[in-house]
């Protein structure tokens, strides 16, 4: 069973029945079951997908249960059997059962090895949990057992009172947990995160530092996840292109090019351009993993997204839309937005332009300073509008001069007239892209902003936090691609006043463009080093966790 998946018929608010795995998960971690089973959160892992390849065997439902009056003299086996006990509020699909001489005996596998004696606490309750359920059908079941398949041990576990009566109190505390808007606080320094699926989304260390929690140790924040993604987008652009499945790949065909494979464990997300066409078996896989479709026009606005169901998390979407019609709320974060951009620009201007004036810099920094304090979006907007023109008015000094032919008087779109905007504008659509589809993943609806309006079909929301990252990763993606001589003259075409890279410009573009999203930057907050394209997921995720009132601030991202 998926998590967040009731087996059963709504009721009120809620699911009829607590799922006994899940019941696992919160004696395990209490913030992990609330994440997976009321917010619909999940994430594999090594862990996951090894438990579930030593599930294989008990997943196939075989064999029958007799009625608890037919059990007497019977021995039978019994697998992958879904019962519910509604007076305990409880549901489970037992692994194996056992029965014999009138007794049932339920099997639960589990990943990995046991402690030095008995069972693991979690994995206790879970038998005591199938238990329950077995006896309010009428079964008698006087133990049941633990497989741990990592060491090929059954761990036998006593039905007895003790174990009955904590199971209840487990149930208790579970439903009371979830009856609540706001998840379980995460475990402070524990052992038990580094090997959690869920440690990217839950972020413990960084939520009880950025929370200021009492007992949580002084020492450095520990990245729990890879500091760079394994997927990576893939990138379709040539006209007439096919993109097609063959078992676990993707399938590339194009005129000129011919075949190519990408293996789906590669990618990330999808990106067409133009006349590219996607097999229903492609579209149909790539909803199934989750990877979302993401399609631009031939000359690369993006126009729109394919997506499965997505995330489930409707609580946070409220939150969000809740703050949305908070004028003061929806203000204190536009003007983040706002002054961590200017400064941003800034400190690119400073590192990388040639003797930038330092009046224009002191003007940048007071503009900053404005921001933070503005009263009304309207006079944010203003003011934004000035740190752009002092920006942008100094962009062409961080232009190589040998490279000047390229042209760069101030920034112009709708179309570009000339390469450096051209570029400018095909790096802020693919990062607008690229914070749509981490909304997306992370709950938050994409198109409803707090800074910009929802108006045209745009992507509010993404816009607004792409704000301080333009120049981090778009400006900077177009300096280097210019100044390293990635790209020449030869990878545009004027048409009329209006100027748009070719294809083999745009693919020069992305190859710098995922570069960038690679390269490591210290977090300045946390300490530990990691990659643009998964600090985009670490920025979304804490904004969500101040949304919901986990965290009294939202940190946006400034460079040293």
């Amino acid at each position: 069973m998926e998590p967040g998946t009731s087996t059963d018929g709504p009721s009120g608010d809620g699911p009829d029945l607590l799922p006994a795995r899940m019941l696992n998960e919160f004696v395990y971690c209490p913030r992990l079951f609330y994440l997976e089973w009321v917010q619909s959160e999940w994430a594999d892992s090594s862990d996951t997908v090894a438990g579930a390849s030593d599930h294989r065997r008990v997943d196939i439902e075989r064999g029958g249960l007799p009625e608890p009056s037919e059990l007497a003299g019977e021995s039978c086996e019994a697998r992958s059997v879904l019962l519910g006990a509604p007076k305990e509020r409880l549901i489970a699909r037992i692994d194996l059962l056992e029965a014999r001489n009138g007794e049932v005996v339920p099997v639960d596998y589990k990943h990995g090895r046991p402690p030095d004696k008995g069972a693991w606490g979690a994995d206790r309750i879970q038998i005591g949990a199938q238990a329950l359920i077995l006896r309010e059908k009428g079964y008698r079941c006087r133990r049941g057992v633990v497989y741990y398949v990592a060491a090929k041990r059954r761990i036998e576990i006593a039905i007895d009172d003790a174990l009955i009566d904590e199971t209840r109190e487990s149930v208790r505390k579970a439903w009371k947990a979830a009856e609540k808007r706001i998840p379980p606080p995460p475990l402070v320094d524990s052992p038990k995160c580094p090997r959690c699926s869920l440690v990217g989304i839950c972020l413990p260390d960084e939520h009880n530092l950025l929370a200021a929690v009492e007992s949580a140790p002084k020492h450095d924040v520990r990245r729990l996840y890879p500091a760079k993604a394994d997927a990576l987008p893939l990138y379709i652009q040539a006209q007439g292109a096919r993109l097609g499945k063959t078992g676990d790949e993707l399938e590339v065909t194009e005129r000129e090019q011919g075949t190519r494979r990408v293996r789906l464990i590669d990618v990330s997300q999808v990106a067409l351009f133009g006349n590219v066409h996607a097999s229903a078996s492609a579209v149909s896989v790539l909803l199934d993993r989750g990877i979302p479709i993401c399609h631009f026009s031939y000359g690369g606005w993006f126009r729109g997204i394919t997506h499965g169901l997505g995330n489930r998390n409707c609580e946070l979407r409220l939150h969000q839309y809740r703050t949305v019609i908070d004028p003061a709320k929806s203000l204190r974060l536009a003007r983040g937005f706002v002054s961590r951009k200017i400064r941003n620009t800034r400190t690119l201007l400073r590192r990388n332009g040639v003797r930038p004036k330092p009046e224009i810099l002191e003007e940048m920094n007071r503009t900053a300073n404005l921001a933070e304090k503005a009263t009304t979006q309207e006079r944010l907007l203003g003011i934004e509008g000035v740190g752009a023109r002092l920006y942008f008015q100094s962009f062409s000094s961080m232009l190589k001069m040998s490279l000047s032919t390229f042209g760069f008087e101030s920034r112009n779109r709708r179309p570009p007239r000339d390469p450096v905007n051209a570029l400018l504008s095909l790096a802020y659509s693919v990062l607008a892209r690229d914070w749509t589809v981490v909304l997306l993943a992370v709950g938050l609806d994409p198109f409803l902003g707090f800074y910009h309006r929802p108006r045209f079909g745009r992507p509010a929301l993404a816009l607004d936090l792409m704000e301080e990252f333009r120049p981090l990763i778009a400006d900077s993606v177009v300096l280097q691609v210019i100044n390293n001589g990635e790209v020449q003259n030869g990878d545009f075409v004027k048409r009329g006043d209006a100027v748009a890279l070719t294809q083999d410009g745009r693919r020069k573009f992305f190859l710098a463009y995922e570069r960038r999203m690679s390269h490591l930057v210290t977090h300045p907050i946390f300490g530990y080093r990691l990659s643009y394209r998964r600090l985009l997921e670490v920025q979304a995720r804490l904004l969500a966790r101040y949304l919901t009132g986990e965290l009294q601030t939202y940190d946006g991202f400034r460079t040293r």
